[in-house]
């Protein structure tokens, strides 16, 4: 009897026999449509600066463009401003205002599709026009370059959020993929989180060490995000989230933006990639060496040994995705999750979920899983507007 359901009552001597019908499981292309779909980390610009392509362009291993993005019923994206430590002598600031100008470039080419978006606001408004909401966020503090006035001209330009560090730890906090040299966040550290939410810039904690983690939530004012990371209890990975954290996160009204990459995903998959990592020590170490003189084209080596390598793995199935998404919401409820992709910065992703256009895979799987539609509208999108008004609100009172 798949579609039906007994319940069994007993009443004096008899028994009652009551039929009820379950209750209609939600339609999941029309719930992705109707709902507000947010992906709050893809690192299509520093992508597109190595190969050149536009977002337009459907080139090979591109997980995010523009065709993709509207097969995936996108209404926001955030675009992540990264400029890897390899720049320092460059400069930091100049290399992240190249890919702010990429930035406007790319929606100016296509405002039958994208516009600027700076308040949440903007992002229902631009959702209900039937296109795509262009944001952007920093990834790396050290891309303020110590300063303040950075910071506050980089909101100014449109930047809405910071991952206060990547791998590299700065001069005022910690990294998760860096030797701790503070303890956490320094005075001036203090001082960052505190301009941004006088700004109005979300304060986005994926990358730090944890007790950088333990000291904004000590300092921040306003909720706080991880635009791109996973549960810790699942994989067990420095760049995860403890259930500690996800609880503190909850109790400061923040949300965890789960990240799509398959080894900070499956622990088995992450465990072969470490392996294979061993193994290749000696080539890495060549590789290095060979580039030393040239450190940007050196990430991108190894960013292409990566690929190769987990590519000749089995990826992990959608449901790893999953499990993290529920894993967060009987910690803490279905109001304090959602998605940050990492498109263009991953070499492995669940199957089914390779590229931005696969994106109602999960609203698909949330469904079957037996999620509400009101729970799955907080996850694909609503909890992190939720946040960034919150942040908003937060500026407009100081």
């Amino acid at each position: 009897m798949k579609n039906k359901f007994y319940i069994l009552t007993r009443r004096c001597s008899f028994t009652l026999l009551i039929m009820i019908a379950p209750l209609a499981q939600a339609d999941p292309d029309s719930l992705h449509r109707e709902a507000i779909v947010v992906d709050t980390h893809s690192d299509y610009l520093y992508r597109s600066d190595l190969t050149g392509h536009g977002l337009a362009d459907e080139v090979e291993n591109a997980q995010t463009t523009l065709g993709k993005l509207r097969m995936g019923g996108m209404d926001a994206q955030f675009f992540s401003v990264w400029a890897a430590p390899a720049y320092e002598k460059y400069g930091f600031a100049r290399k992240t205002l190249e890919y702010i100008d990429r930035f406007y470039e790319q929606v100016a080419l296509h405002t039958e599709h994208l516009e600027v978006a700076r308040t949440v606001d903007d992002i229902r408004r631009i959702s209900r026009e039937g296109r795509i909401a262009a944001l952007m966020g920093i990834e790396g503090g050290h891309m303020i370059e110590n300063r303040l006035a950075l910071l506050r001209n980089y909101y100014r330009l449109g930047v809405r959020y910071m991952t206060l560090t990547w791998s590299n730890g700065t001069r005022w906090a910690d990294s998760s993929g860096d030797i701790a040299r503070w303890g956490g966040l320094t005075d001036f550290g203090r001082e960052v989180v505190l301009e941004m939410n006088r700004l109005g810039m979300m304060v986005d904690i994926s990358h730090v060490s944890d007790d950088t983690f333990w000291d904004v939530m000590e300092v921040s004012k306003a909720p706080v995000i991880a635009s791109h990371s996973s549960v810790r209890a699942l994989r067990d990975h420095p760049r995860n989230m403890t259930d500690d954290m996800i609880r503190a996160l909850a109790k400061n009204g923040g949300v965890i933006q789960i990240n799509f990459y398959a080894y900070f995903l499956d622990q088995d998959f992450g465990d072969k990639v470490d392996a294979a990592l061993e193994d290749a020590n000696a080539q890495l170490t060549a590789i290095a060496s060979q580039y030393m003189d040239d450190l940007v084209a050196y990430d991108d080596t190894e960013w292409a040994w990566y690929r190769q390598v987990e590519g000749s793995l089995d990826w992990p199935p959608l449901s790893v995705l999953i499990d993290h998404i529920d894993h967060v919401v009987q910690l803490v409820g279905p109001e304090h999750v959602g998605l940050g992709s990492d498109f263009d910065g991953v070499t492995s992703l669940p199957v089914d979920l390779e590229h931005q256009g696969k994106m109602p895979n999960i609203t698909r799987a949330l469904v079957e899983k037996g999620y509400s539609e009101e729970q799955i509208k907080l996850i694909l999108g609503e909890n992190l507007l939720r946040v960034m008004a919150a942040v908003e609100e937060t500026a407009r009172k100081q």
